[in-house]
């Protein structure tokens, strides 16, 4: 059998993933059947499957690749650039989120991966955010803690809409005000 270089397979996992994006923002989740990931990156059930365990493995690395560049934007432009990202990513994609927020309330197995999904990354957050606090630049009447799940809820409140498909357009600038007058020092 003839050795494959990393570029061959870095190559070949990209193709298996935005495939996969492509059949779970579609089908969904569980629509996302063996048969439609096959049609949607072009390969065989074993190519795919060589790369991924799994279906679920293979959601997850897609997961996990999404919400380290979410972390990252997050921690070099701050939670308003977070809106705007959310604001316009694929009302299709962030479904399958949604979707799968049910599977991660009744998956013990999928939420503690999910919980561990980039945590270098998240402790950076983390830290940039005690900066701020100690510096003045957002409230700390209220825990990191509080601050983050504020956060959480008003970026997951976002994306509900925007998978919802809402006719009018959320008005970033409106929420962005209002994160800023919520966050601001007292």
């Amino acid at each position: 059998m003839p050795k494959v270089s990393e570029e061959h397979r870095a190559t070949r996992r990209r193709q298996i993933a935005d495939g996969a994006r492509r059949a779970f923002a579609t089908h969904g989740y569980e629509g996302a059947t063996v048969e439609v990931l096959e049609r949607e990156t072009g390969l065989s059930r074993g190519a795919i499957f060589s790369y991924f365990a799994s279906k679920l493995d293979l959601f997850v690395a897609l997961a996990q690749e999404d919400q380290e560049r979410l972390l990252r934007l997050w921690i070099a432009d701050g939670h308003e650039a977070v809106v705007r990202h959310i604001v316009e990513d694929s009302p299709e994609w962030i479904g399958v989120y949604l979707d799968v927020s049910r599977m991660l309330r009744t998956d013990p197995e999928l939420r503690k991966r999910w919980a561990s999904l980039n945590p270098e990354l998240q402790e950076r957050l983390e830290q940039h955010y005690a900066t701020l606090q100690k510096l003045g630049e957002i409230r700390d009447d209220v825990s990191l803690e509080a601050v983050g799940r504020f956060l959480g809820i008003v970026f997951d409140g976002i994306a509900l809409q925007q998978a919802a498909g809402f006719s009018s357009p959320i008005d970033v600038d409106g929420t962005i005000e209002l994160l800023r007058s919520a966050l601001a020092p007292k």
